[in-house]
């Protein structure tokens, strides 16, 4: 009873801090615990929650302070294996993955974190394999490692795809002791394609302590990345027939495009538009004929698909595609 009211104590923190938030301005609050409950059951489920606490912008009513709002975060479920009791196998070797971010986009940096200890034996031959996500990449030269306060001598690290292997350690872990790895990486575009999950094994056969594994998650979101695109292109008066805007061809203002969406654009003074976050796919954009002033529709002399007001573009996800449209003077109007 007394071993689970302590582990109970150790694992349920509360963190209050007070401070003013200017309107538009985010706060990122970033707390790395580590949880040493050697004595949790297999396959417990520790839930992670946090609140957050503020006055109502309408005020209060009749002269009466403010209401106190208090809004509930989700709910994060941390859960141990079910083969181990907190990343420690029965010959007493143990592993806890960790990085500083739980969520990352194409471009961040993700500093990951391995301790290692043990328990049973010395580890003179111990060897750590880290498995990285899809489209999570190793930064070289970037680990570092240590036992309590004292950095390691010498490691040896290799990288071959998205397996990083840690070795030869200097001096080598003895019982009782943790030992720390740290290391960078960087998350590419293609980590959207994965599900961020990767699996850090450290084993040392040679000494009996065998092998244990623990896995972490990291949720990579899409960033500017997004399943949407931009659309952009141009109306300006085509002299040579071409459908190719060149010197001495401007740009036609105020001219209507009408998209499949919905959506109307209009040129700018230079015959340019652009929209974004449009929803990826095949698009029709269509020129409206009677928003140009003294413009018809000029004839394309070398792309038959192009003799036409509206335009067929295939936009991918993240990606821009463009709508060019060519016209020429109306001659004898009104004579």
């Amino acid at each position: 009873m007394l071993c689970r009211m302590n582990m109970r104590r150790q694992l349920r923190r509360t963190l209050r801090t007070s401070c003013l938030i200017a309107l538009g301005v985010l706060l990122s609050l970033s707390i790395n615990v580590l949880v040493g409950a050697p004595s949790i059951a297999q396959n417990a489920i520790i839930p992670n929650d946090a609140s957050i606490q503020y006055d109502s912008p309408e005020g209060g009513v009749d002269g009466e302070p403010p209401e106190r709002i208090n809004q509930l975060s989700n709910s994060v479920i941390y859960r141990f294996q079910p083969d181990a009791t907190a990343g420690e196998n029965n010959q007493g070797l143990g592993i806890v993955k960790s990085a500083n971010k739980s969520a990352a986009e194409p471009g961040d940096v993700v500093i990951y974190t391995l301790l290692i200890s043990t328990s049973g034996a010395d580890a003179p031959t111990l060897q750590v394999v880290d498995t990285l996500p899809v489209g999570v990449e190793y930064v070289p030269d970037s680990a570092v490692a240590s036992i309590g306060e004292n950095d390691l001598t010498s490691f040896t690290v290799s990288a071959t795809n998205r397996v990083v292997t840690f070795n030869a350690f200097v001096p080598s872990l003895l019982q009782g002791q943790q030992l720390i790895i740290r290391y960078a990486t960087t998350v590419s575009p293609d980590g959207v394609r994965g599900d961020g999950i990767n699996t850090a094994v450290a084993s040392d056969i040679e000494a009996g302590l065998g092998s244990v594994s623990d896995t972490f998650r990291l949720t990579i979101r899409p960033g500017i990345l997004s399943d949407c695109g931009t659309i952009l292109g141009r109306v300006f008066s085509d002299t040579n027939f071409d459908g190719h805007q060149q010197p001495g061809e401007p740009g036609i203002p105020n001219a209507v495009i009408f998209m499949d969406s919905g959506n109307r654009i209009i040129t700018d003074p230079d015959g340019l538009f652009s929209m974004a976050n449009v929803i990826a796919g095949n698009r029709v954009g269509a020129l409206d004929i009677s928003s140009l002033n003294g413009y018809t529709l000029a004839p394309n002399l070398f792309r038959v698909e192009d003799n036409s007001q509206s335009r067929l573009v295939h936009l991918e996800a993240g990606g821009l595609a463009r709508m060019n449209f060519a016209v020429t003077p109306t001659f004898g109007e009104g004579e």
